[in-house]
């Protein structure tokens, strides 16, 4: 695959607005850890315009807690370690679809890999609501384009492509569900081609996320923004990560708080429950307490314990 086939250029073209770039930037600000890692490179995931078009208007928006939307460049940054052991994690933060968490999910997130040498690609994906013309495939898109990416670039990044796995939150734990089944969907719900062979996955990290949109867990804004509120069940079945875990399936590594009020934790025990019926190896930690979005964990409070068991978890499967 030729490097013009991927237009994997560096977004110093208008594809990539100032602002947006000089949004995420800020986004670091205050953030400590590899010095390479507070200017993380911008790749553009696809070298025009993305499949289908639309899109919104005007420049990325960012809340005042970091989380972005009017997403106009679906992209990925990438944070690189020090240290590379030759590993990489593909990174995708939740916000319902409306919204992507990136200083309480993503970046952190990024900062904790690199710290442990590992690449960490944080996708920044388009959002189904925002007038895209694939709607509810757009971010399944994005995240299949982006394990072509990392496969493209492996040699330039000096990656171990039997080391490369997922990590997503909330609804990019559902994003990261959906990629690991690589389902491309079928006739309307087709993702069409990617451009290229997809990075194969050593598994897939799921914290507090969003696997089933089917009643009576579809009050999510997830379910809202990929089937809308009255939705036909089978449509919902469709959108539902356990719908397409079948054999091959990665390894999972899943955590969730048992008073998760946003995503039932419900999601993760039934995620566990349909690997270990295929035979795919599953290591399932339940939270007491933590509620949703803690992100890397916070201090001084049980969350904090999960990124060591992910830890193990990874480097159980030499991947830290």
């Amino acid at each position: 695959m030729t490097r013009d086939h991927f237009g994997a250029t560096r977004m110093d073209r208008r594809t990539l607005l100032t602002a947006s770039f000089a949004g995420s930037l800020s986004l670091l600000g205050g953030c400590h850890g590899p010095s390479r890692s507070q200017s993380p490179d911008q790749i553009a995931l696809w070298p025009n315009t993305p499949p289908g078009g639309g899109g919104p208007g005007g420049i990325e928006q960012s809340t005042v807690t970091g989380a972005l939307y009017n997403i106009r460049e679906p992209r990925l940054e990438i944070f690189r370690p020090e240290r590379p052991n030759g590993s990489a994690v593909l990174v995708a933060a939740g916000g319902g679809y409306q919204r992507i968490g990136m200083r309480r999910e993503a970046y952190p997130a990024a900062r904790w890999l690199t710290a442990r040498g590992i690449t960490a690609f944080v996708l920044v994906y388009r959002l189904p609501g925002e007038g895209w013309a694939e709607g509810p495939l757009a971010p399944l898109q994005d995240a299949r384009r982006a394990l072509a990416l990392i496969r493209h670039r492996a040699s330039a990044e000096d990656l171990d492509l039997d080391r490369v796995s997922l990590l997503g939150f909330s609804a990019g734990g559902h994003l990261m569900g959906m990629t690991a089944t690589h389902w491309a969907g079928a006739g309307p719900f087709s993702a069409g081609p990617v451009g290229g062979r997809l990075a194969p996955l050593a598994g897939a990290a799921l914290i507090y996320p969003v696997i089933t949109l089917e009643k009576p867990y579809d009050r999510t804004a997830t379910h809202r923004d990929l089937v809308g509120t009255n939705s036909d069940p089978a449509l919902a079945r469709l959108w539902s990560v356990q719908s397409h875990v079948t054999s091959g399936y990665p390894p999972v590594f899943l955590t969730q708080a048992d008073n998760d009020r946003i995503a039932n934790p419900y999601n993760a025990a039934l995620m566990a429950r349909t690997c270990e019926a295929i035979g795919t190896e599953v290591d399932y930690h339940r939270l007491p307490t933590g509620g949703h979005g803690f992100g890397m964990g916070e201090p001084d409070h049980v969350t904090s314990e999960w990124p060591n068991w992910y830890h193990a978890w990874l480097t159980e499967r030499g991947m830290a």
